[in-house]
């Protein structure tokens, strides 16, 4: 991939090394699988399924313990994760923890940044957040006294941005933002937020889940303070997450768990951290998961993530344009689709979401149904639940015509 038109191209005849995903060969109720749920989790290349597997056939060990062979090898495994995943956000490998997922990176940030706060101090978070990145929030403020503040949607499915100035002022000392809505799709402006976040002096958090793997991105291009990511939405494994964070302010984070691996010294008087970022990473971690990273990020690296941006851009242009072509049907966010993600959700006055899923799957195509995790922003845009289509790089167009297809099949079924 080396050009929009050719991401065009491959987007028309049937994705990007489609082939690389063996589960994308199987079945579903009889039917091809058509896999429109990567929004959720993406599948998983070969080379990672091989990763993983090749790590507990050959060095299957603990890391930064054992002073043997097996040990060592599964040590340099899992620290070449976190340097791959230092050299794609371009910082250092010092700058990256090794998570479990980015809700639990969220929540190290929620409990570790608490000594900074008083009570009276506000939060700001969006109407558009994952519940990863507003329910710890919401807990702090209760367990702390603190004032949530929440930046509200347009009706176009934006930030109101017109509202920033009234909510962020000196009182604000954390602003947590999502890079891209899990359901509406739309790229919010972070850089212009989290600049406008220190002016006040707030930390700012950036969720990347929906953004890091899918489009070009460096940790410095959010202007953030720290960014979190799981492995599993850019087509690696399960089990992990990622905080980067810029040094001056991980050096403040207190870290959440204890236990091993996480310590300098420990006495009966008391115990004393390692540097950072170990200290955030107490007890065994998920070395499989970290020896296969690397090679989903290997293969985005491959294609280009200017040609994956280009790729679902194209897909999400085309299923907002046969989408908006069946009657009476709702679509949420942007309607351009260089202002969104590789997403489309929307309502079927005709059909509820739960109704459309299954009718759907019975078809073998795969979506998501549901509030996809974001409650308040449901609330919002007045509904109870949503369709979402999402899309990878080894998503072809032939599959979008088959959702619309089974849209109106599902409409034969519920409303004759």
């Amino acid at each position: 991939m080396r050009s929009r038109h050719a991401a065009a191209e491959r987007a028309a005849a049937g994705g990007l090394l489609r082939e690389r995903f063996p589960i994308l060969g199987r079945s579903v109720n009889g039917r091809p699988l058509v896999y429109l749920d990567s929004a959720a989790t993406t599948q998983k290349p070969e080379a990672v399924i091989a990763a993983e597997a090749a790590y507990y056939r050959t060095s299957n060990a603990n890391v930064h313990r054992g002073l043997h062979t097996l040990g060592d090898e599964a040590t340099r495994l899992y620290e070449g994760c976190r340097s791959a995943v230092a050299g794609w956000l371009a910082v250092a490998p010092a700058q990256v923890s090794i998570q479990r997922s980015a809700t639990a990176a969220i929540n190290l940030v929620a409990r570790g940044w608490d000594h900074h706060l008083k009570d009276g101090d506000a939060i700001l978070v969006t109407e558009m957040e994952h519940h990863a990145n507003f329910v710890p929030w919401q807990m702090l403020a209760a367990r702390r006294k603190l004032e949530l503040r929440v930046l509200p949607v347009t009706d176009g499915g934006e930030l109101d941005l017109a509202r920033l100035d009234d909510l962020l002022d000196g009182r604000v000392k954390i602003v947590a933002i999502g890079h891209v809505s899990n359901v509406l799709g739309t790229v919010n402006p972070v850089a212009e937020i989290c600049g406008r976040a220190r002016d006040v002096g707030a930390l700012t958090l950036v969720d990347a889940a929906q953004s890091v793997g899918h489009r070009p991105l460096a940790f410095a291009d959010t202007g953030a303070d720290l960014l979190v990511f799981s492995a599993h939405k850019c087509y690696g494994p399960m089990g992990l997450g990622f905080l980067v964070g810029r040094p001056e302010v991980l050096a403040e984070l207190e870290p959440l768990e204890g236990g091993g691996e996480m310590i300098e010294w420990v006495r009966l008087e008391g115990t004393t951290w390692a540097e950072v970022p170990h200290r955030f990473e107490a007890g065994t971690p998920n070395v499989a998961a970290a020896a296969a990273f690397p090679a989903a990020i290997a293969l985005l690296e491959e294609l280009g993530l200017a040609d994956v941006r280009a790729h679902e851009q194209e897909l999400t242009g085309y299923a907002l344009e046969k989408l908006a072509a069946l009657d009476g049907l709702v679509i949420f966010g942007p309607g351009d689709p260089a202002r969104r993600g590789g997403l489309v959700s929307f309502h079927d006055p005709q059909v509820h979401p739960h109704d459309l899923s299954t009718i759907l799957d019975q078809l073998g195509i795969a979506v998501r149904a549901g509030h996809h995790c974001a409650q308040p922003l449901h609330r919002r845009l007045g509904v109870v639940a949503t369709t979402r289509a999402s899309f990878g790089v080894y998503t072809a167009r032939d599959e979008i015509d088959a959702l619309v297809a089974g849209i109106l099949e599902a409409r034969k079924v519920f409303a004759p």
